[in-house]
């Protein structure tokens, strides 16, 4: 039987760049409670975040990437810079967790982008993003009480390294 034939086949994901039509889904994936506590952010409104967006996708430096999955918008995926330190970051809408999504993304974004080395942060609560991390080759270099600020919420804070 040839792949993807079965009823049990994974769904197709893909990246493509980021369009502005793309926006007020991707903002309406921001604005679930669940997933806020989660990752362990506020919600932004509707005007910080288009002024993200619009800073983000007139950065060439960042690589920014829409996730499909069978060509419909569940996500989005970054490498960009951070405290100085090339990071990676990623939102997944709550509707499609557990399906492997962010570990297949990750590791289609870490074929576009031979940075490295690449760093990444997750709430030490949010295990399945540990896991897809973990299983694309990042390794957990640090544990720290992170402060609260006006985009994150206090929390225990682990630390990725992908050398």
């Amino acid at each position: 039987m040839p792949p993807n034939s079965s009823d049990h086949a994974s769904p197709e994901i893909r990246l493509r760049d980021i369009v502005a039509d793309d926006l007020p889904i991707l903002f309406e994936h921001e604005l679930d409670p669940d997933a806020n506590l989660l990752a362990a952010v506020f919600p932004r409104d509707r005007k910080a975040f288009d002024l993200h967006w619009k800073t983000l996708l007139a950065d060439p430096s960042i690589v920014s990437r829409a996730i499909l999955m069978d060509d419909r918008l569940v996500g989005r995926i970054s490498c960009f810079q951070m405290d100085g330190q090339d990071s990676i970051g990623y939102w997944i809408a709550k509707e499609h967790w557990a399906k492997g999504i962010a570990t297949r993304a990750i590791r289609l974004l870490l074929d576009e982008v031979p940075t490295r080395p690449l760093h990444a942060q997750a709430a030490r609560h949010n295990t399945a993003s540990i896991r897809a991390l973990e299983r694309n080759g990042f390794v957990i270099t640090a544990h720290r009480h992170a402060p609260p600020s006006d985009r994150f919420r206090e929390c225990e804070e682990v630390t990725l390294l992908l050398s």
